[in-house]
């Protein structure tokens, strides 16, 4: 198992450092457009605000949506069990808050499995075994699940939740907001440079806006593939470490109590001849 998660490992670390540098600036071109068009020019940046009279919900309330994405096996380390308590200490910060509803999409069998056991958090999407067969289709379709969520308001924020791949032996788990999308920060005692849009800025933000989201969830899905395989030849190498030791400890008691019990019995040979030779004597 090591050995396979090793060749698997070695792909998906391609591929997802062929995929960063895209995934990043073209966050960071998204973000500076945020910056400079108005939030209204597209539901994707428009923030949500609560009603104060309740008129289409209750009053004050913030819905929030979290995509927590797993991996479909075990066998990792505490690669999905880390996702799992992350997963609950961002709901368990907000369930106790009357103004703010909770709403799940999971991402892969582990997460699937526990939030059904559970039973408590409402759960509107369920994506499992594609992992082995990882495409952008998978992560346009997740992608398309929530951002119908916020464009028809049954949603204010969209947060994502994954493990991302630094090295073989080192995975971070990350909460991103993906929605609404977040300008970038204007620079302090500058102005903001305006942008020239061509043909509009409407129609930019129209065809990149929904573009990048999707992006930024295929990139999530293949870190958390990467540091899955990663946590699986780490885990497989100190089991078999452990293995190797255990066997070495049973070996050692073994062969202590094999010499213990030929002592043993060389004495009562020897002490049987000695009382032959008394008894003859």
């Amino acid at each position: 198992m090591k050995l396979v998660a090793a060749a698997k490992l070695r792909r998906a670390q391609e591929r997802i450092l062929e995929a960063r540098p895209y995934s990043y600036k073209m966050g960071e071109v998204l973000a500076d457009l945020a910056l400079r068009a108005p939030r209204e020019l597209h539901p994707l940046l428009t923030k949500h605000e609560p009603p104060s009279n309740g008129a289409t919900r209750e009053a004050g309330t913030s819905r929030k949506m979290l995509v927590v994405v797993s991996g479909d096996r075990g066998l990792c380390g505490a690669f999905n069990s880390n996702i799992i308590r992350r997963s609950l200490d961002f709901l368990r910060a907000h369930q106790d808050d009357p103004e703010i509803s909770l709403t799940l999409i999971v991402v892969g069998r582990k997460v699937r499995d526990f939030y059904r056991r559970r039973g408590e958090y409402t759960v509107r999407s369920e994506y499992a075994h594609f992992f082995d067969k990882l495409a952008y289709s998978h992560a346009a379709q997740i992608a398309q699940d929530f951002t119908r969520a916020y464009l028809t308001e049954a949603v204010d924020e969209v947060h994502l939740l994954y493990n991302e791949f630094k090295s073989a032996a080192s995975q971070r788990v990350m909460v991103e907001q993906l929605l609404p999308i977040q300008p970038a920060t204007a620079p302090e005692g500058r102005p903001v440079v305006e942008f020239e849009f061509e043909p509009s800025p409407a129609a930019v933000l129209e065809r990149l806006l929904p573009k990048h989201v999707e992006v930024q969830v295929y990139r999530a899905l293949m870190e958390s593939l990467a540091a899955e395989y990663g946590a699986r030849m780490t885990a497989m190498e100190n089991a078999t470490r452990n293995a190797s030791e255990m066997i070495d400890l049973l070996t050692l008691h073994f062969n202590k109590a094999r010499q213990e019990r030929i002592t043993k019995e060389l004495l009562e040979i020897v002490g049987g001849a000695e009382a032959l030779r008394q008894a003859s004597g």
